[in-house]
């Protein structure tokens, strides 16, 4: 990590932040450090709303990440860059850049070396890490302005829109690693779970690679909006007999689903050396029965972010194939109306904050 540096070399930003578990996001001031040798300063432009904002700022992680208050959330970050330190090679003034879900790692650990910043075992996350710089904790992109070091900001293709290429840096990225890693690729056949803010994004980017895509929703409404957002099918999860008729049929299943699950339904539809990854997060255990698994040779994960080098390259894949998140943006002084319609699943499908609100105020 970068060393600690002068704490009277900052700057205050305007930002919204959630002085408490219950209480709403509000208007505030927070202080940013000023650009030193390998740092980049952005405006920022737009930030997507991600639910695990919502989780970190009503403290419903606490068991595992403890929110620190005033907690910033937002770590879906695209913006202008404004100053950037003496030594940056990667950007200059005026460039758009993003910033994901890391702002640091230890940078020698094996899976930094490897490119797997998301495993370094001292990840800073980009809100409510410990701030080896001005103490305290990290702030996030609720705000008009970050500093982060070069390393861990991307490139983001001229072509894409602002608003929907936000949601790209945890949404898009969530969902493009565990495709990548278990080799998606064209007349694979692939199902996705849920068709939220993750499934909706792992629909465009399967399509993208080429798979046969099929979509898993409880909602006979969403057929419409599945079948043009890239999937080939939708199935109907409820019915035992749609479902039965895919018996080991798919070489990989990505599940967005975060509310409890009958999972092993799923794990049935695998063939032989089929993989199902969890990348939603429900609150209790899933049950599996581990005979589903042994016979065909079937295995079940789970998938975070990806690194920074898959980061970038997930972003250069999207502006090759012009691919966004689908947003509502919203001004920040709606944001707590946004949290409520999060949790209502009334929302496609990602918020993207425009910033300019912020600014203005």
């Amino acid at each position: 990590m970068s060393p600690t540096t002068n704490t009277n070399a900052k700057y205050q930003a305007k930002a919204y932040s959630a002085a408490s578990a219950t209480s709403p996001l509000a208007r505030t001031t927070i202080p940013r450090r000023n650009p030193s040798d390998h740092d980049v300063q952005i405006d920022i432009l737009f930030c997507g709303i991600c639910h695990s904002d919502l989780h970190t700022v009503r403290n419903e992680w606490e068991s595992a990440m403890p929110a620190v208050y005033p907690c910033v959330p937002g770590h879906e970050i695209v913006g202008r860059v404004t100053r950037v330190g003496p030594a940056v090679t990667k950007f200059k003034t005026g460039d758009i850049a993003a910033v994901g879900c890391l702002v640091d790692s230890d940078r020698t650990c094996p899976e930094c070396q490897a490119g797997f910043e998301q495993f370094c075992p001292h990840g800073v996350l980009t809100y409510n890490s410990p701030d080896q710089h001005l103490g305290g904790v990290t702030y996030g992109g609720y705000s008009d302005s970050i500093v982060v070091d070069e390393r861990f900001v991307l490139r983001v293709p001229p072509n894409l829109d602002l608003a929907g290429a936000a949601p790209l840096l945890c949404a898009g990225i969530t969902t493009y690693s565990p495709l990548r890693h278990w080799g998606v690729t064209k007349g694979k056949k692939v199902g996705v779970v849920g068709l939220g803010g993750l499934g909706h994004m792992a629909v465009k980017l399967a399509h993208a690679f080429g798979a046969h895509v099929v979509v898993f929703t409880t909602s006979p409404g969403k057929k419409d909006d599945a079948l043009r957002l890239g999937a080939d099918e939708i199935i109907l999860s409820r019915d035992s007999n749609e479902m039965s008729k895919h018996a080991g049929s798919f070489d990989f299943i990505l599940d967005a689903v975060s509310a409890s699950h009958d999972i092993n339904a799923y794990i049935s539809l695998l063939r032989r050396d089929g993989n199902i990854t969890m990348v939603g997060a429900p609150e209790k255990p899933l049950p599996v029965e581990v005979f589903n698994l042994i016979f065909n040779r079937r295995s079940f994960s789970g998938s975070p972010i990806g690194g920074i080098p898959e980061t970038q390259e997930m972003l250069d894949f999207c502006g090759a194939h012009n691919i966004t998140a689908d947003v509502e943006v919203i001004p920040i002084q709606k944001v707590n109306e946004a949290y409520d319609l999060l949790l209502k699943s009334d929302v496609k499908y990602r918020f993207s904050i425009d910033m300019a609100s912020l600014k203005s105020e």
